[in-house]
């Protein structure tokens, strides 16, 4: 893809990982901020564990939110840990 493109689709899947943000926030709350950075690191950990079997599976799952889930999850996780580690640093 063209560099241009890239940075449209990129947007794009911020744009789209922000809004799950929000939205799973607003579902189960901002847990996260008491969470240890090394906690985030280990749910990280097993969403990528978890790729790895659906991939295995050729990506299909009965009760989950898929590959794509997975990673948009595994974003949000490492913005937590640096929010995290920023206020930390701050401190």
């Amino acid at each position: 893809l063209p560099a241009d493109q890239v940075a449209a689709s990129y947007d794009q899947e911020n744009a789209r990982n922000r809004d799950l943000l929000l939205a799973k926030n607003h579902d189960y709350g901002e847990a996260w901020r008491q969470m240890r950075v090394s906690s985030i690191t280990d749910l990280i950990l097993m969403k990528l564990h978890r790729i790895k079997q659906l991939e295995d599976l050729g990506g299909a799952a009965r009760v989950s939110e898929g590959v794509e889930g997975g990673y948009r999850d595994m974003l949000n996780y490492a913005v937590f840990a640096l929010i995290l580690r920023e206020a930390a640093a701050s401190n």
